[in-house]
């Protein structure tokens, strides 16, 4: 008895990893099951706008709002989640929170040097908090009185920020939360009829809203969304998948990611059929696939925090605080997997923002200012990864870049080819004379020889290849015994 129970408890785990594995994979193609309210669309899309979004490589993401004004403080304590959520936490009531609105006045509010400093870094869209949980709106909203109108400010942000950063070349993508602490009318879950009633009146509220940012920023390239997790929301799938209808027709190539909402059995991000729901993965927040196979063939970015998660300003910034090569190693990482990079700045209540955010924003464009050529409008190179770092590749072209983060002692860089290609130049991104003659250690497999290995910063070359034409000879036969 005792060894059948000890073999119970080995069977257990493994029958729930496999269960999981498999509900991740998406179903065989005979056990399909019909949906109506599930992905509209297999596969990337393949339009202008989407194409687009696929080659920006690096982007900004700002958390700006009520919350910003504590910074994760208040009455002498530290809470200890997310700034922007402060609002939850039972340190502060819902009262004197909300009764910040009277406090938000950002006279150090500048558009055009936010999108300066976005700018310089290298950005090339921004994703703005329109609204967060707490409903606070940075737009004058007709449709509630819980709006920067309502504060000492009164003038809309968005419109300035919107203008800036596209005056400065950079798309702009709106961050809107479903969930919305401040309206009587949100629930986390329907259980009775005044729920469902209250919910209804919600459900309008949220069109409303989101109808009224596309007419007002009629530039907007796309909606970001967040707090869609909860049962309310999960239900509403015929309404959602309506309303992303309703915007995608109002607005022709507007890009929506996977978290807008759910199928009609509570499926989110991918259907019950394991079709991508949106147009691109929004599952990679702090965190990015290690394989190419990890993405499912889809499009995505990843949204990073320097801090761990802090989105929103928090006073004191604790933890393990990303230095700028890591951040760059984290963007090369992305954009050899197919994805763009985003990374997240929390300006203060007062509208400035803190020095740090801006020297890694100066850093980044530094060498960016070099090395773009190996993000932008590149994609993932089919090479065999190396240690010394990544692979990205120029789309529609033969040009491969290395991204070389870790310098091997011997300072020779291993690169393996496809079968009948060719280095035909190698030579440093940024410094076409130095260049680099590959060592052949075995077919379609060299080594590139660095002048030096000390290396202070992260580094790109260039490979310029081409195809054999003729057949290969065998030069390089295995050693026999």
């Amino acid at each position: 008895m005792k060894m059948k129970r000890n073999l119970l408890l080995l069977l257990i785990p493994l029958m729930f990893t496999c269960q999981t594995s498999l509900a991740q994979q998406p179903a065989a193609q005979g056990d399909k099951v019909s949906l109506v309210h599930g992905a509209h669309r297999t596969g990337r899309r393949t339009d202008a706008a989407m194409a687009r979004w696929r080659a920006y490589g690096l982007g900004q993401f700002i958390h700006w709002g009520l919350y910003s004004i504590p910074g994760g403080e208040w009455d002498g304590k530290t809470y200890n989640g997310a700034a922007e959520w402060i609002r939850s936490w039972d340190g502060i009531t819902k009262s004197a929170y909300d009764s910040l609105i009277y406090h938000f006045n950002p006279v150090k509010f500048d558009a055009t040097a936010w999108a300066a400093a976005a700018q310089q870094m290298g950005a090339k869209y921004v994703t703005i908090t329109t609204k967060h949980h707490d409903g606070f709106c940075l737009w004058p909203s007709k449709y509630t009185s819980y709006t920067v109108a309502s504060s000492p400010y009164k003038k809309d942000l968005i419109k300035p920020l919107v203008d800036a950063y596209n005056k400065a070349g950079i798309d702009v993508i709106l961050y809107f939360s479903i969930m919305d602490w401040s309206n009587p009318d949100w629930r986390y879950d329907i259980k009775t009829k005044d729920d469902s009633i209250a919910f209804e009146r919600f459900k309008k509220f949220t069109r409303n809203q989101l109808l009224e940012l596309l007419e007002r920023y009629p530039t907007t390239k796309g909606l970001w969304f967040d707090g869609t997790w909860d049962n309310a929301w999960v239900k509403q799938a015929a309404f959602a998948d309506e309303l992303e209808t309703e915007m995608r027709k109002m607005r022709p190539g507007l890009i929506i990611g996977s978290r807008f909402r759910a199928d009609e059995n509570g499926k989110r991000h991918f259907d019950t059929n394991g079709q991508l729901m949106g147009d691109y993965e929004q599952g990679w927040e702090r965190k990015i696939p290690n394989t190419i196979t990890e993405v499912h063939g889809n499009d995505w970015d990843c949204v990073m925090t320097v801090p761990e998660n802090q989105w929103g300003y928090n006073a004191a910034w604790k933890g393990h605080i990303k230095t700028t090569d890591e951040l760059l190693e984290m963007l090369a990482k992305c954009v050899s997997l197919d994805g763009n990079f985003v990374l997240n700045f929390g300006p203060k209540g007062d509208g400035s923002i803190r020095k740090e955010e801006l020297s890694l924003a100066r850093e980044i464009g530094d060498w960016m200012a070099v090395n773009q050529e190996a993000i932008y409008g590149c994609e993932y190179a089919g090479l065999e990864p190396q240690n010394w770092g990544y692979f990205t590749k120029k789309t529609g072209t033969d040009k491969i870049y290395m991204l070389v983060f870790n310098v091997p002692v011997s300072g020779a860089l291993r690169v393996k080819l496809p079968v009948q290609t060719s280095i035909s130049k190698a030579y440093r991104l940024g410094q076409p004379a130095q260049t680099f003659v590959p060592e052949e250690i075995q077919a379609s497999e060299s080594f590139i020889h660095l002048k030096t290995t000390s290396e202070k910063h992260p580094f790109v070359i260039v490979l310029e290849t081409a195809k054999k034409t003729e057949n290969p000879k065998v030069k390089y036969e295995k050693a026999k015994t």
